[in-house]
Order: C-alpha cells, then sequence, then structure tokens
C-alpha cells in the first residue's frame, strides 16, 4: 500500500508513478508529407552513397526512417525511384556548383575555378559524390555523374573554341580538348575522394599545371591565380 504521498507503506520510500497517473503524456511529432520526404531522400542518399544501388533496400531505408515500407513506396514508387529523386539533386547540384564558379574571362582561371569547385563538391557534399560515381543499370546517361562531366565539356568547349580561334587553332578541336581536360579533373576527382590529400588547392594547382603548362614546361611549385587574388 501507498500513502497519500505515494510513498510505500512498508519502506517509506517513494514509488515511482507512471507517466499516464500523474498526468503527464507523450506523443511523437508528426513529419509533415514534405518533411517524410526530404527525410527519406537524405537517408536514401547516405545509404545508396555507403552500399551502392543494388545493396540497398526499402526496408533499411524505412527502418532507418522509423516507417513502415509502405510509406516509402507510397512517396517514390520503389527503389528506383528513390534512387532517381536522389541522383537527381546531386547532378544539379554540381551543374550548379560549377557554371556558377566559372566567372574569370581568363582560360586558365577558369580551368582553376572548374577544377575547385568540383573538389570543393567532392569535400562538402562526400555521399552525394558517392552517389553519383557509383553506376547503376536503372539510369539513363542522363543521370549521372559522366553526364554531367559531358555538361561541363560542353561549357569548356565554348570556352576553348573562342579561344582556339583568336590564337590561329582549329576550333573544331575545342571538343576534343574540353572532354580531355575535364575527364583528367574528373578522374583525379575520384582519386582524391579516397586519399583527401594534399589539400584541394594543392590538387587543383596542379591539375592546372599540367593542363595548362604540359608535361614539357611543368612548373616546379605551381600554384593559383585565382587564391593568389583573393
Amino acid at each position: 500500500m501507498a500513502d497519500a504521498a505515494g510513498r510505500d507503506a512498508s519502506t517509506g520510500r517513494r514509488r515511482a508513478v507512471p507517466a499516464a497517473a500523474a498526468g503527464k503524456t507523450t506523443s511523437r511529432v508528426r513529419m509533415s508529407a514534405a518533411q517524410r520526404r526530404e527525410q527519406l531522400i537524405s537517408i536514401g542518399r547516405q545509404i545508396f552513397a555507403e552500399r551502392g544501388f543494388d545493396a540497398t533496400s526499402i526496408e533499411e531505408v524505412a527502418a532507418r526512417a522509423k516507417v513502415s515500407k509502405p510509406v516509402v513506396y507510397e512517396h517514390f514508387g520503389g527503389k528506383e525511384g528513390l534512387y532517381a529523386v536522389v541522383v537527381d539533386r546531386e547532378v544539379r547540384s554540381l551543374l550548379d556548383r560549377i557554371t556558377t564558379a566559372l566567372t574569370a574571362g581568363h582560360p586558365r582561371e577558369l580551368l582553376e575555378q572548374a577544377a575547385l569547385a568540383l573538389l570543393g563538391y567532392i569535400e562538402e557534399e562526400t555521399s552525394g559524390f558517392r552517389v553519383l560515381v557509383r553506376e547503376s543499370p536503372v539510369m539513363s546517361a542522363t543521370g549521372n555523374f559522366s553526364s554531367v562531366m559531358n555538361d561541363v565539356g560542353h561549357q569548356v568547349e565554348h570556352i576553348l573554341g573562342a579561344e582556339f580561334s583568336s590564337r590561329g587553332y582549329d576550333p573544331k578541336l575545342a571538343e576534343l580538348y574540353s572532354q580531355a581536360l575535364v575527364g583528367m579533373v574528373a578522374l583525379t576527382g575520384r582519386w582524391w575522394l579516397e586519399v583527401r590529400k594534399p589539400r584541394k588547392e594543392t590538387v587543383a594547382a596542379h591539375l592546372v599545371n599540367l593542363a595548362w603548362n604540359g608535361l614539357s614546361h611543368l612548373e616546379a611549385k605551381p600554384g593559383l591565380i585565382t587564391v593568389r587574388g583573393r
């Protein structure tokens, strides 16, 4: 038995009173549909980055989100739908970042800016970059890392074409050189994703050193014009 103060009559100690008996209730805060969708996209992005498309399951996405599988299906229709949304966001994010970075008029500075933008994305959005570089059989050629780099290559092609014309070179070769330059930066970025050294500014400087000066005229200690000007 317990007295009016809630103490056990035999021990004199206060007994634990259930929350419901004390007039307290607990409830889980419900997410709106938009909030739940964003949560699932964020969780899916992380799992796709960790495991890749094939090894990711709707069960794991639902478990991490603490919801039932039908909730995930309701928002995306399945794993393919979730993956497509995640990849589309990363594609637009990376392309926007690189496009915004291309502001200087000098070709060397433009190359520096593109390299720094890609490396900055890798550094700050590592999970997103891992999703992009993991090729998936369910995605078309318009929704992956290769397509992003191809879009960047077309932008560089226009820049190089004008530069080639002004210097008396064949502007038709601009496409070849733009793909070579973008491919060099992209593949180096995939390597740097794992090693993370040296720092991104140093990596960018050496990439530009090779692209701008060529193997026969490499600078011993390359630097970035973009960084010097800050």
